[in-house]
């Protein structure tokens, strides 16, 4: 049948500007599918389009953006545009992984929108063939405590984050993925849009990976999984507009999971996948059945036609545009060879699922839908795919609304004589430093028992078996990171951060970073200082991730993350994996034992050299100074905000040259197994000294030399984003300090590890001296006790 000949479908309605409003679809939008089509669409037509051209499926906002990021390096074997990126990682075994944001659904329904969040990443996974290994998330919420919110609205932030973790940890959980952590944040910004962002990672025989592409004409194309229901229609459209007044009334365009289902539908897939009978697959993921017939189509430059009274469905009555636009989850497609389709049924029978025969591949670049017999929807793939809209909108500036100094009377009380010990009590139990065990002790972090380093360390490893040597194999390092705050201040500096710190994170265990992800956060496109925060933020990733050798492999834009007009701080989150050559040589972040000298690790910045110091501890000073402890800096951190209960200046200073070298300084020192313990410094060195110090109860005694009078707080609790502190033998601090040396990094002795107490002096004069458990009591429990002042209230 031609397309001119295409019989009006009998749901159709006559396009109004309200029907256009209801599916986000412009007037200029709709003159362009008219004229994609050469005629008038069917109501199912202007779904799918509506879908497809979503901000949340087509990127049009941010796609002219997103191409000046690096995506290419001699690891990389699948860029951004597939399921998942794809990098090798030796031994013939490749690793697959990406992040995606499930934010909106979170809001509306944060159980199963969580949920259905982690299910999808993992689809994307296993969905290149490759088994999945671990999963984190990168969560935000409003407050939960304090009388920054009203308390309705703690109220709701409560619920959002008790459903958000319980959904997420049922779902890993009983899908059995390891959850390694990640970061979990509170701001008063995300109190109506949290953000949920899931983070998943596989392995895959490097010449076993499958891809989304439809091939071969005539070949079968087969739905597999569970049965399509009306959940998550307009699911993709919902996460492309703002929320507004009645908003969580949109619970139907939530999606339900499943995860045994899931369970199921992996092994039947790798089963399949393994006869050589499939030639692509696809998760339906957003826009469901819509998203996974054209984009497979378009992939292989052929068509698809499907008839959907064979979709097994579990109501009645659906109409087809419920069908296409439906995103009931654990549902694939795949297209096999022609001829060798009952070797794929044959599987899926075995594991209990739904493998049906729904069309077929055919030479026309176009998506056929027939229902009832009736031609319903017949479109040109490139139009839904290529051809989606490309907007350049208008990139004004941006500047936080916050001075760069900080206040008179916040400057006067910050000079004031201070009892550190009480500040850092209050720090270790603010929200954002406290431990977060009430939410990865709900996860599953040892299941398939290739777990290395779980929750609580800088990233987590995991073991490749069957790679390396027997006992020595390889490992995986992956660490997730933003900072919304600093992106706040400055978009392109703050998004240039959060790379180096999660890539500081993964070479804190010895691992080499070698690729990224990004899961970009932002507000309203159609605002132009939005779009600013969008643009500079991609320079920022871009700049660090040529600088320090981690190509983006894909990832995921999540625009629109506004309530009533109020948007949340820019927040890019990066995930980072790194390769280890031997797992065993893994370095955890907690002081191992008593007598260990502690060093911090510190790259020398560009502008200063060597030859100009008296001493190395001259230009560890000059460069502390220079990079953490000005006053403008120290507006952007959790002291700042927890203490002073102010935020002023700018992010800390960056040298993405001198972080490289760190990295490669870290990696050299765990390969010669030179080092006891490594953490990085992001939330300041009183914190991250503490921090070591609980698992093992093992304190320290540390000096930082001589400082300016008025330095203390900023120099305990300063965020400087750039170093490291360690320990190691005693005996090997010179091996050290020769081979810092080769990489520009400074080397200070501060301390050494030893007793049940945190004492830290300052040019030989004590200002902080606590023991162990105190502090420890202030940060473990505080979230819990958060939580439950919230609920007996």
């Amino acid at each position: 049948m031609k397309p001119e000949s295409l019989p009006v479908a009998p749901e159709s309605a006559t396009v109004t500007r309200e029907l256009l409003a209801q599916h986000s679809i412009t007037p200029d939008e709709y003159e362009r599918i008219v004229a994609a089509l050469g005629r008038t669409p069917s109501l199912t037509e202007l779904g799918i389009y509506s879908v497809m051209w979503s901000e949340h499926c087509s990127y049009k906002s941010s796609r002219v953006h997103l191409r000046r990021l690096p995506t290419r390096s001699d690891r990389v074997v699948q860029g951004p545009g597939e399921n998942a990126g794809i990098i090798d990682v030796g031994d013939g075994w490749a690793c697959a992984f990406k992040i995606e944001s499930h934010n909106h659904p979170s809001y509306i329904e944060p159980f199963q929108g969580a949920t259905t969040g982690v299910g999808g990443i993992l689809r994307d996974i296993f969905t290149m063939g490759a088994r999945p290994l671990a999963v984190m998330d990168s969560l935000r919420f409003g407050p939960i405590a304090g009388d920054s919110e009203p308390t309705e609205i703690i109220h709701k932030n409560h619920s959002i984050i008790e459903g958000v973790v319980g959904g997420v940890a049922s779902y890993g959980n009983c899908f059995g993925v390891p959850n390694l952590g990640g970061e979990t944040r509170f701001e008063s910004c995300y109190s109506g849009n949290p953000l949920v962002n899931a983070f998943a990672l596989g392995l895959v025989r490097r010449d076993e990976i499958f891809y989304a592409k439809a091939t071969g004409i005539g070949n079968p194309v087969i739905y597999v999984g569970a049965k399509t229901g009306r959940d998550g229609i307009h699911g993709a459209t919902m996460a492309s507009e703002e929320f507004k007044e009645g908003s969580e009334q949109k619970r139907p365009n939530v999606q339900m999971g499943d995860p045994f289902m899931e369970k199921l539908l992996l092994e039947a897939c790798l089963e399949a996948m393994q006869t050589g009978a499939v030639v692509g697959i696809q998760d339906m993921g957003a826009a469901g059945l819509t998203c996974s017939t054209c984009e497979m189509g378009a992939r292989g430059g052929v068509g698809l036609e499907v008839e959907l009274d064979r979709v097994p469905q579990r109501e009645t009555g659906m109409s087809a545009y419920e069908i296409m636009l439906s995103e009931s989850q654990e549902r694939m497609l795949l297209v096999a060879e022609d001829g060798r389709e009952d070797e794929v049924l044959r599987i899926f029978e075995k594991w209990g699922l739904d493998g049906v025969i729904v069309g077929e591949v055919i030479d026309e670049p176009r998506l056929r839908i027939l229902h009832h017999g009736v031609l319903v929807a017949d479109i040109p793939n490139q139009s839904l795919t290529d051809d989606a809209p490309l907007y350049h909108r208008p990139v004004g500036t941006w500047k936080a609304p916050v001075p760069l100094d900080p206040p008179a009377e916040v400057l006067a009380e910050l000079n004031k004589p201070r009892d550190y010990t009480t500040d850092l009590k209050k720090l270790l139990a603010s929200s954002n430093i406290c431990s977060k065990r009430w939410v990865f002790e709900q996860y599953d972090s040892m299941v398939q028992t290739n777990t290395v380093q779980g929750p609580g360390g800088e990233g987590g490893v995991m073991r490749i078996k069957d790679s390396g040597t027997p006992g020595h194999e390889r490992g995986l390092a992956m660490a997730l990171d933003g900072n919304g705050r600093w992106c706040y201040l400055n978009p392109k500096l703050g998004a240039a951060l959060a790379v180096a710190e999660a890539a500081r994170k993964v070479a804190c265990t010895g691992a080499t970073p070698v690729a990224a992800t990004n899961c970009l956060n932002f507000g309203n496109p159609e605002k132009p200082e939005i779009m600013a925060q969008l643009s500079a933020a991609i320079d920022g990733i871009s700049e660090a991730c040529i600088a320090l050798g981690t190509p983006i492999t894909g990832g995921n834009v999540s625009l629109y993350n506004e309530t009533r007009g109020e948007g949340i701080y820019p927040t890019p989150v990066i995930g980072i994996v790194g390769i280890l050559d031997d797992v065993t040589k893994a370095v955890p972040a907690d002081f191992q034992q008593a007598g260990d000298a502690v060093l911090q690790l510190v790259p020398r910045l560009e502008s200063l050299e060597p030859n100009e110091m008296e001493s190395p501890e001259d230009a560890l000073l000059l460069v502390r100074n220079h990079a953490t402890r000005s006053v403008r800096e120290f507006g952007s951190s959790e002291f700042a905000k927890t203490i002073l209960g102010c935020m002023w200046g700018r992010p800390p200073a960056l040298n993405l040259a001198g972080q490289a070298e760190l990295n490669n300084f870290l990696g050299h020192l765990s390969q010669r197994e030179l080092l006891r313990s490594a953490r990085d410094i992001s939330d300041g060195l009183a914190v991250s000294l503490a921090e070591s110090t609980f698992s093992r109860g093992i304190g320290a005694r540390i000096n930082v030399g001589a400082q300016p009078d008025d330095a203390g707080a900023r120099t305990l609790f300063g965020e400087d984003a750039a170093s490291v502190v360690v320990t190691c033998r005693p005996e090997v601090v010179e091996e050290i300090r020769a081979i810092a040396t080769l990489h520009g990094v400074w080397v200070n002795q501060i301390g050494i590890t030893g007793s049940d107490r945190l004492q830290i002096d300052v040019s030989s004069r004590p200002i902080l001296n606590e023991s162990i458990a105190e502090l420890q009591q202030s940060w473990s429990n505080a979230l819990e006790a958060m939580l439950h002042d919230e609920v007996t209230a």
